[in-house]
């Protein structure tokens, strides 16, 4: 009975193996694409989370399934997923500047920024969720295409939108870097090149658009600084005397409005 158990983990080790090496290097993705077939498999039962063999002593031997191993090690790397391959970055990034350029130090609180960085973030990549479910999660679900096959239809519509929004230059050094040969397209792709070109593109990005957003905060304090010296407060703080004034004009653009919404088409 261990014997035979051991060959059916061995079996399924040698499948995740061959999995990982169809997509290229091993990588965030692939981990968070296995917890698809693995959630399959728990809800028809298959996937138990301990299993308990006789030892020949008379006592047990305890041993966990490699199954159940990859879907905890896929788990714990959701969080790093959802923050190097999505919007995320470029997202959180400039709330976090608009709070700088307010002079707000802790308003909005970091718990809310994150939250809305959070739904933004499903928000503009809901439309590649679905295709990832429709396209690999669903047929796979419903015995139509194998594992390896469900993996590479799930990670073709994340390499899509990661390639139209990383830059020919940033995608170039990191192809120059690891000494990769000629491309012949966007499907040559790995996900060991594209994933940290795609996050260096989102910071350049992020850092251009916070640059956009302190320009006329910055001129308020400049000018209210300016006035402070002239009338001879040099004890005033200009930080606390702006503030109203770039509370006041942030709220009568109607900025929050103006900054999700170009947040959000600056993706499509």
């Amino acid at each position: 009975m261990a014997a035979h158990d051991n060959l059916q983990h061995d079996a399924a080790w040698s499948t995740w193996r061959r999995a990982l090496a169809a997509l290229g290097s091993p990588s965030i993705l692939v981990l968070l694409l296995l917890c698809l077939p693995l959630a399959a498999s728990a809800q028809q039962g298959g996937i138990p989370a301990l299993t308990s063999t006789p030892a020949p002593g008379g006592g047990t031997n305890y041993s966990l399934p490699i199954q159940t191993m990859l879907m905890l090690t896929a788990l714990s790397f959701i969080p790093a997923a959802m923050l190097m391959m999505t919007c995320f970055t470029r997202i959180i990034i400039v709330l976090s500047l608009l709070r700088q350029a307010l002079g707000t130090q802790s308003t909005p609180p970091s718990q809310v920024l994150l939250g809305l960085a959070l739904f933004l973030t499903f928000f503009v990549m809901g439309p590649v969720f679905d295709r990832i479910y429709t396209e690999a999660y669903q047929p796979f679900s419903e015995n139509k295409i194998q594992m390896m096959e469900a993996l590479e239809k799930g990670s073709a519509p994340l390499k899509e939108f990661m390639l139209k929004q990383t830059r020919q230059a940033d995608l170039a050094l990191y192809v120059k870097l690891s000494r990769t040969p000629d491309l012949q397209g966007p499907e040559d792709v790995s996900l060991r090149i594209l994933v940290p070109a795609f996050v260096t593109s989102e910071l350049k990005t992020a850092f251009q658009i916070g640059f956009a957003i302190f320009i006329p905060f910055l001129i308020i304090d400049m000018v209210v600084a300016s006035i402070l010296m002239a009338m001879g407060m040099m004890m005033m703080s200009p930080a606390i005397v702006s503030l109203p004034f770039k509370l006041m004009l942030f709220v009568l653009v109607d900025g929050w409005q103006l900054l999700i919404g170009s947040l959000a088409q600056s993706f499509y």
